[in-house]
């Protein structure tokens, strides 16, 4: 995916200290399942749970049967550029997870000309590393870094199971390994998109 018009996005993971973002050039064509892909790939995150993106009040995500009309619109079916023209918004919200409700403020930076030397989705910034799934919501993984950090808290040796001892908030997010998946996924999808034509 590297023609046409890209959109830049700041990702910022709600509640979590220390920070935890992603600054991202994508498509504007691109699906909204593809970006979540892309968003779940950036903060490697295991992509193991329900997630959704809101745009104000219209959601979009894969429909489960089970909930019948009442679930979100399908993410397979609307595009980044379809959606951001119908709500006119420069801001929407991305869900992971809803039991641990890892809640994502996705922020439109600018929207531009691809560059016809780049592949895309392509990522220019990550800060912080994503707290481990399932580990309790933001305030249970803020109390379990606390625990983490004085073996002498009643809690030390729960927050070394859930966390790991090598768990570091602080550590530097492996930018290259993160590029190379992203190219894997923008390898897969024009190979499938040359497949159609």
């Amino acid at each position: 995916m590297s023609n046409g018009t890209v959109v830049r996005m700041k990702i910022t993971l709600d509640d979590v200290t220390p920070a935890v973002s992603r600054t991202l050039e994508v498509p504007l064509s691109i699906r909204l399942d593809r970006l979540h892909a892309v968003i779940q790939t950036a903060f490697s995150w295991t992509d193991s749970h329900l997630w959704e993106m809101s745009f104000g009040q219209t959601g979009f995500g894969i429909p489960d049967p089970e909930y019948g009309f009442d679930g979100p619109l399908d993410a397979r079916k609307a595009t980044l550029a379809q959606v951001l023209a119908d709500t006119r918004r420069k801001t929407f919200r991305y869900l992971y997870d809803f039991g641990d409700a890892w809640e994502h403020s996705v922020k439109i930076e600018r929207v531009s000309a691809a560059s016809p030397h780049l592949t895309y989705p392509l990522i220019l910034d990550a800060v912080g590393m994503r707290p481990p799934e399932d580990c309790g919501e933001p305030w249970g993984y803020a109390e379990k870094l606390v625990a983490l950090g004085d073996p002498q808290h009643e809690y030390h040796e729960e927050a070394l199971d859930t966390l790991g001892e090598d768990h570091d908030p602080n550590a530097k997010p492996d930018i290259p390994l993160i590029e190379a998946r992203l190219e894997a996924l923008a390898k897969k999808w024009a190979t499938r998109t040359r497949r159609k034509a």
